[in-house]
């Protein structure tokens, strides 16, 4: 999928403004709202107001949580395929080492610095995925990421 801006490590977090900023900011006025409320005119009703705008924000949380751990779980799967196509077979045996964090920032890395950049993962127990795409030299964009 063709980019009109190349994907960078500072340019690789999606967010979709309608979803992280009007929908969230609405869902916390509606609970802070809700909360004075009760507070104003308390009422079994208002209560309930309350406990659904607790849902609500509990709903849209978990939203994103879902879609990520499933894309995180497609990566792993990418990745691990990706790593046996790639690494030399000393490096193979390692793959099962690597943390999903790992290869979730492993994820970046062109096809070319990928062995060696994961070798240094593994060597230096390099734990962090934001830690893992800050040495990505050669950025490898994920322009499909939920």
């Amino acid at each position: 999928m063709a980019q009109a801006v190349p994907q960078t490590y500072q340019t690789h977090r999606r967010y979709v403004p309608a979803f992280h900023f009007v929908t969230s900011g609405i869902l916390l006025v509606n609970f802070i709202w809700s909360v004075v409320v009760i507070f104003r005119h308390f009422s079994p009703s208002a209560v309930m107001n309350a406990v659904t705008a607790v849902a609500l924000l509990l709903l849209f949380n978990y939203t994103r949580a879902f879609a990520t751990g499933n894309q995180d779980r497609i990566i792993r799967l990418e990745m691990r395929l990706r790593l046996e196509r790639l690494l030399p077979g000393d490096l193979r045996s390692r793959i099962g080492e690597l943390t999903p964090r790992q290869l979730v920032g492993l994820r970046f890395a062109s096809d070319a610095e990928l062995p060696a950049l994961t070798k240094k993962v593994l060597d230096e127990k390099i734990l962090s995925g934001e830690q893992i795409k800050k040495l990505v030299k050669t950025w490898e964009g994920d322009y499909l990421r939920v």
